[in-house]
């Protein structure tokens, strides 16, 4: 096991691989992974199952079986993402068990078209967790104000969720108690909540991408000292703001009756400007009790470069409030920069389900133009 990684979870860091295909599950890469690199969860998207069935031939058998049932690109869709996700679920399955659920999660996304349906997302989220039928998984669900009250009842219905694309302080917040709420309703429910899982997936580094263009238009010697300080200072504001949620006495009750907290979730944790050192978003975001989910590039670079030296979170927060208060005095709107990262966020979502199922359909062609010949 690298030292270095080693070092990183044993500072309280889940280190989570933000990627999966079925080459890496049937070559046995994923769980080389695991063992060699301590990784104790998967997150997946639209993107990158595109990129996995059009790079590999891994899927060709069940391609073939499926465009001889006839079934629509969307069923295919379904299908492939929910065996592949079922099979890395059953890999994890001992790691969940020896950390009493808490990881070995695998996620899966609703389809992000839905990111403003708030029924037909619920509806969506039973649907994936009674086809995956595995209890560690995590349905993925947007933090859009339409995905806040999906999240309440999905987990209500003792479904585990991942919330994604959160940006902003006052999402976060909104989230949590989103989270608390659906624990509360399980809790009604009858649902057994010690199993009941969630993470809140705070983006990082598409933060620093939109800001630091605007400090760059800027250009004086003022606005170039920020750069590359606002996703780290907005991530360890959400975790200040995770520590007083969930030390609350609405918390304490809900901890009493076995529910585990939702932990922050480091997304989009690859650096963007390759100016930036490749872990510039693990390093200063190490602590006890959060997930860092990372391409694997990030992963092999922390691997090699990273320098474990302790919590790099807390106790900064009056220095990250003045990132922020410094970036309003320049001109940049704090609100208006979450706002577009929303917003672009859900339609780059949409481009990578509208890619996976352009992929999907041509797989689905060709090999019914091969069982023709």
């Amino acid at each position: 096991m690298n030292d270095r990684l080693k070092a990183l979870a044993d500072a309280g860091v889940s280190i989570w691989l933000d990627d999966l295909s079925r080459q890496r599950l049937t070559s046995g890469g994923l769980e080389t992974l695991i063992h060699d690199s301590h990784i104790s969860g998967v997150t997946t998207n639209p993107t990158i199952f595109a990129k996995a069935i059009s790079d590999a031939d891994a899927y060709a058998d069940q391609v073939t079986r499926l465009a001889a049932e006839g079934v629509s690109t969307d069923e295919a869709i379904r299908a492939i993402t929910t065996d592949d996700v079922r099979d890395a679920a059953d890999l994890f399955k001992p790691v969940y068990d020896d950390t009493e659920t808490v990881d070995g999660r695998v996620s899966i996304e609703v389809e992000p078209g839905l990111a403003r349906d708030t029924e037909k997302t619920i509806a969506q989220a039973k649907e994936l967790w009674e086809t995956v039928g595995r209890d560690n998984v995590f349905v993925k669900i947007p933090a859009t104000e339409p995905g806040l009250p999906a999240i309440t009842e999905t987990l209500a219905a003792g479904i585990s969720v991942n919330v994604t694309l959160i940006f902003s302080l006052e999402r976060y917040k909104a989230v949590a108690d989103a989270f608390l709420s659906g624990v509360e309703k399980a809790i009604e429910n009858g649902h057994d909540v010690t199993k009941l899982g969630s993470v809140a997936s705070f983006f990082v580094s598409r933060v620093d991408t939109e800001v630091d263009k605007r400090l760059d238009a800027i250009g004086t010697d003022e606005a170039k000292a920020l750069k590359g300080k606002a996703a780290i200072a907005n991530a360890r504001l959400a975790f200040e703001a995770y520590e007083e949620i969930f030390s609350s006495d609405r918390w304490r009750e809900l901890e009493t009756a076995g529910a585990k907290p939702q932990r922050p979730l480091w997304a989009s944790t690859g650096v963007k400007d390759p100016d930036y050192p490749p872990t510039l978003y693990v390093d200063n975001l190490v602590t006890r009790g959060v997930v860092n989910t990372m391409p694997e590039a990030t992963i092999k670079a922390t691997a090699e470069h990273s320098e474990i030296t302790g919590d790099t979170v807390r106790g900064n927060y009056d220095a990250d409030r003045k990132v922020i208060a410094d970036l309003e005095k320049l001109g940049i709107s704090y609100d208006e920069v979450v706002q577009v990262l929303e917003d672009e966020g859900v339609a780059k979502f949409d481009a990578s389900w509208s890619e996976l199922q352009d992929t999907v359909t041509a797989a689905l062609k060709s090999a019914l133009k091969g069982a023709e010949k």
